[in-house]
């Protein structure tokens, strides 16, 4: 999953930047902003830690939250939540 299918990400109500952090760091990132946030709105997580793309796959088949889309840049992956 990357972009959208209009070619734009989704904008996001909240950012967490877990550039740096190793699993499972950005998920626990994650899960205490997204408690944060409203049902429906969207969480933009930064990550650097290459295995995050598969771990944010897992949260949100877990959890019951829409992984909106995963956007890979060079050293880092935007992840965008949508709480449920």
């Amino acid at each position: 999953m990357t972009m959208s299918e209009t070619g734009a990400l989704p904008n996001s109500d909240l950012q967490v930047d877990a550039s740096g952090l190793k699993c499972p760091l950005p998920i626990l990132r994650a899960k205490k902003a997204l408690a944060q946030l409203e049902s429906g709105q969207v969480l933009q997580v930064i990550t650097t830690d290459q295995h995050a793309i598969q771990d944010f796959q897992a949260f949100c088949r877990q959890t019951g939250n829409e992984l909106l889309a995963q956007d890979q840049q060079a050293e880092k992956t935007l992840h965008f939540l949508r709480r449920r």
